[in-house]
């Protein structure tokens, strides 16, 4: 099975409300959970959150990893970027949980907010080409860094991401919450790249 790369359609906002809950280990279910209306599923509410158009947290942002077999498409996982133009103006974050998160920005780079795959489609490299495909837009868009945020709990995921040439520049304590599945600190990674020249 080959696989493939698209931009994410409206009709995937389900699916990408399920792969973006993984990506953020408790971060999203905590927004959510804190958006949902009465009797409202969270997974609704991400979804609704990326049928949003003009929006950062859009499917407009998404790219999906798909197999096809025997003309049947099966979404494999995504990755959720967009260009990081920190607001020097904006009403500083209130929310204590999400605060930390705020801090952690790198100004004029290319922020992979999100990134996940199903479990039946990890240890495959999937998760290696979809973060070479984030570095092929982010030179499409005329950037020259890419940046990211990591649980420091999270290892495999840490050592991925230094494999792949980014580095640590700066990490806040993360304020623990039951939803939240990691303690510790939270870690901003960037990596610069080179424009394409010709």
């Amino acid at each position: 099975m080959k696989i493939q790369f698209r931009p994410a359609q409206k009709s995937d906002c389900r699916v990408i409300a399920s792969l973006y809950s993984i990506s953020s280990d408790g971060v999203a279910d905590y927004i959510w959970t804190k958006l949902a209306q009465p009797g409202e599923n969270i997974l609704d509410v991400g979804q609704r959150r990326y049928e949003r158009e003009n929006s950062l947290f859009s499917y407009q942002n998404c790219t999906l990893a798909t197999l096809s077999q025997d003309d049947a498409e099966t979404i494999a996982g995504m990755v959720v970027a967009f260009p990081m133009i920190v607001d020097e103006t904006a009403e500083p974050e209130d929310d204590p949980v999400l605060v930390p998160y705020s801090k952690l920005e790198e100004n004029n780079s290319y922020y992979i907010c999100g990134i996940a795959l199903f479990p039946d489609y990890r240890n495959r490299g999937i998760g290696t080409q979809l973060m070479r495909k984030a570095e092929v837009d982010a030179v499409a868009k005329g950037l020259t860094k890419l940046s990211l945020i990591v649980f420091e709990q999270n290892v495999a995921a840490k050592r991925l991401y230094e494999r792949l040439g980014y580095h640590e520049v700066a990490r806040e304590p993360i304020v623990p919450h039951p939803l939240i599945h990691y303690s510790g600190n939270a870690v901003l990674m960037v990596k610069e790249i080179q424009p394409f020249s010709g």
